[in-house]
């Protein structure tokens, strides 16, 4: 049985941070709902308490019962988690005299604490409270200090459990992978998750789970959907049934290099061209949501059409990741956001779900698609929105429109290839503005469109910054973009982050 540590989360926007980091530690890890600790699980050998936007002292904080878990397992609080633990154990948590946010330099006092093994003098953390810890238990003692915080790091004596109240899953502190790694030595864990590992066991899985039935699943091009469907063939093989829909806003050429990769990989895949049904819907259609419900609910009736012309089909496959059901569930456990790749296909299909890589993180499907022998290019995939060009042509989606966003963005993108950029973006593509100003080539006055180029880096998209493109390199984009793209006449670059904008501009 695989090992994992259970991740309790008090709704801390950096939950996630921390089963990613234990995954790059090559230990199996899940989330769940601060009081829905799984008692019959003999695989957990550790437990983590995230962080939280309550205070302890709040009205409506999540003040679960630990009690039959504490002791049992060895436990780290962190932020909230450590400020709950010292609480609910008779000390005290106040309002700081301002707010602890941002970077501090941690020493440990204990130097021989498991925890603070090989964690140097001055370390660079990160703060994220507005309360701290001003009196701690008896049995409570301190292991390390930061200049304003003097309980940053606690153990408690005859009980393997510790409390940071600094972020060891963030970016910005730098001991935080060796500090986590203490703690899964702590756990005596064996840190066995590996892609390898997860192909084997979930290979026996969908063979076990599917039989002889067959899948259907719907093909998007990018990464997720592309794993799970090799997953799915090294499994079930001829018995899944791939369709791709072409819905006329793919990026250029994008519909034959797909199937002609998905071909390579042996897959069995419907290509549909769905573009007249698509630009016929979207006539006229200006409003950012109401493009995005036709694009997906066309997805679906052209989906729902092509299965029905196919017999035996008893599940549905998606390329669901772990972020879509951590995020589909409130800390509750009531739902506030549903994750379905496929749009939400109707009922009436009647199939049943399967989601082969609903326990992995993205970069994690990548690992595994490595692993599974594909193309670098199609696991190094940018994120491609779902409705496609159409959140990236602002106003009415035309086909003349779309010929024109489909050339300026083929030139972004093969020229961030051939400069050797793409991999150093998260995510890259070009904009068609609403707009026409005045240019000049030769001896002509024109009044042309005009397109704005994007690319951000980012680790999980829930924040981005826009990318230091090198100047030359912008330069020979947009003089190419406008010597070649009949239409445009003006080049911009979008300069802005995430927040306060969004990655995409609908």
């Amino acid at each position: 049985m695989l090992e994992k540590i259970v991740i309790l989360d008090f709704g801390s926007q950096t939950t996630q941070l921390i089963g990613r980091r234990l995954r790059e530690l090559n230990m199996y890890c899940e989330i769940v709902p601060y009081n829905k600790f799984p008692a019959d699980d003999t695989s957990v050998i550790g437990v983590i308490l995230s962080g939280s936007p309550f205070s302890v002292n709040d009205a409506e904080a999540f003040k679960p019962n630990l009690s039959a878990i504490r002791g049992k397992y060895p436990m780290l609080g962190i932020c909230y988690g450590a400020q709950y633990l010292a609480y609910s154990s008779g000390g005290k948590v106040e309002k700081g005299n301002s707010r602890e946010y941002g970077r501090a330099m941690l020493t440990p006092i204990v130097k021989d604490d498991d925890l603070m093994r090989n964690i140097p003098a001055n370390s660079q953390v990160w703060m994220s409270h507005g309360d701290t810890i001003t009196k701690i238990p008896d049995n409570f003692t301190i292991i390390a200090e930061t200049k304003d915080v003097k309980y940053a790091a606690y153990r408690l004596e005859g009980e393997p459990t510790w409390g940071v109240q600094f972020h060891p899953e963030v970016f910005h502190t730098e001991i935080g992978t060796t500090l986590l790694d203490n703690f899964l030595t702590i756990c005596n864990a064996k840190k066995d998750w590996t892609p390898a590992n997860f192909i084997d066991s979930t290979v026996k899985l969908l063979q076990e789970k599917i039989g002889n039935d067959k899948v259907i699943l719907a093909l998007s091009g990018g990464v997720d959907s592309s794993v799970s469907a090799v997953l799915l063939n090294k499994a079930i093989g001829k018995n899944l049934t791939c369709i791709f829909v072409d819905n006329g806003l793919l990026r250029k050429n994008e519909f034959e290099k797909v199937l002609d990769d998905y071909a390579h990989l042996g897959l069995n895949v419907l290509g549909i061209d769905a573009k007249d049904h698509f630009y016929k819907e979207l006539e006229g259609v200006t409003e950012p949501e109401k493009k995005r419900k036709i694009i997906g609910k066309g997805f679906i009736d052209i989906f729902d059409r092509e299965a029905k012309k196919l017999t035996g089909i008893k599940w549905l496959a998606q390329g669901t990741i772990y972020p879509d059901i951590i995020e589909s569930l409130s800390i509750t456990g009531t739902t506030i956001k549903s994750h379905h790749n496929v749009g939400g296909l109707p009922e009436k299909m009647n199939l049943q779900l399967v989601e082969p890589l609903r326990l992995l993180f993205k970069d994690e499907v990548r690992r595994v698609g490595r692993e599974l022998g594909m193309k670098e290019h199609l696991i190094k995939r940018h994120p491609f929105p779902g409705p496609g060009l159409g959140v990236r042509i602002l106003g009415a989606i035309t086909p003349e429109k779309v010929r024109i966003l489909q050339e300026a963005d083929d030139i972004f993108i093969s020229g961030l290839r051939e400069w050797n950029l793409y991999d150093r973006v998260w995510q890259a593509g070009v904009v068609l503005l609403p707009v026409q100003s005045v240019g000049v080539m030769g001896d002509e006055r024109t009044y042309e469109n005009a397109v704005a180029l994007r690319a951000v880096t980012s680790t999980d998209a829930m924040t981005a910054d826009w990318s230091h493109l090198p100047y030359e390199f912008l330069a020979k984009v947009s003089n190419e973009i406008i010597n070649k793209v009949r239409g445009v006449n003006r080049v911009v670059y979008d300069i802005s982050s995430k927040p306060p904008a969004t990655i995409e501009w609908e």
